[in-house]
């Protein structure tokens, strides 16, 4: 088994539990997954199957969007719904503030990282050290907004819930946006839900349930599930025959007609055979996916 899983992750289990699901449906071990989902939100969340695992970086380093609703009034330890989350005497902004504060985060700026993330420093990872009491001074780092769209704006006593659909680079925490818009705002704020829509590819509406694939393993199906990487893969794909793809499996330069630069995808047959480096011309390998050629 060799591709990727939509799987449309619910609400309440972690990333590593879906990947454990799939490793005892599928009997494999070689599973991964591309962009961790918090346990808190829900929505495509890539599988990686066999070989497949080694295109992580490659499959979570793409855009991705999102659906969130931002809950204004309140300021929350996680930046999440899951707290603690306390409420701020400040009275929430109308909604033609609101609208201006949230258009200022389009654009390519400095994020800082929630304190409880999966984020590293020193060797230590940011929630642990944040949940013993000892939160580390984490870097910002540059993330970019390609869109951010206000779908509704839902008015509570002392309080606000902005629904919003996002779309940006990989690295953006979402809830950073819902925290510093609420310190924008004077107000607070926190990421109450979350769904990722897009990624790798592959929209939430085309994702199999944790049940789904269940059901499939249990007809013996599950195969049905795994898409071939060359539906995801967002790089420049390289067709090369027979001869160039031989020497590509064993590590060997090769000749190709493609002037690019850069990394790319090399198929033969309709097979990802792995990513190459092309060059002047020159096609090098630099993760090879397959041990050989198909007939």
């Amino acid at each position: 088994m060799l591709g990727v899983i939509n799987l449309d992750k619910p609400v309440g289990p972690t990333s590593h539990d879906m990947v454990a699901l799939v490793r005892r449906l599928s009997g494999l071990r070689r599973i991964g997954h591309a962009g961790t989902l918090d346990p808190l939100a829900s929505g495509v969340l890539p599988i990686l199957v066999g070989r497949a695992t080694r295109l992580s970086e490659e499959l979570t380093g793409g855009s991705k969007r999102y659906r969130a609703t931002i809950r204004l009034g309140y300021r929350s330890l996680t930046d999440d719904a899951e707290g603690p989350i306390e409420p701020v005497e400040a009275a929430v902004p109308d909604d033609a503030a609101i609208r201006v504060a949230a258009a200022e985060f389009v654009g390519t700026f400095d994020q800082l990282p929630p304190a409880f993330s999966a984020r590293k420093r020193a060797g230590q990872v940011a929630h642990r050290a944040a949940r013993s009491g000892h939160p580390l001074d984490l870097p910002s780092r540059s993330v970019t907004v390609s869109s951010l769209e206000i779908d509704a704006i839902t008015r509570g006593t002392a309080s606000a819930e902005v629904d919003i659909d996002l779309r940006c680079g990989p690295g953006t925490y979402v809830r950073s946006i819902a925290r510093d818009l609420g310190e924008r705002l004077g107000c607070g704020a926190y990421l109450a839900a979350l769904e990722r829509t897009e990624a790798a590819g592959m929209n939430v509406s085309d994702g199999l349930s944790p049940t789904a694939l269940e059901r499939l393993a249990a007809a013996g199906r599950l195969a049905e599930a795994i898409r071939p990487l060359a539906d995801v893969l967002a790089l420049t794909k390289v067709v090369v025959d027979r001869p160039t793809a031989e020497r590509f499996l064993h590590g060997q330069t090769a000749p190709v007609s493609n002037q690019r630069a850069g990394r790319v995808a090399v198929l033969h047959a309709g097979t990802v055979l792995g990513i190459g480096e092309l060059s002047e011309g020159t096609l090098r390998p630099h993760k090879v996916l397959v041990d050989e050629v198909e007939a």
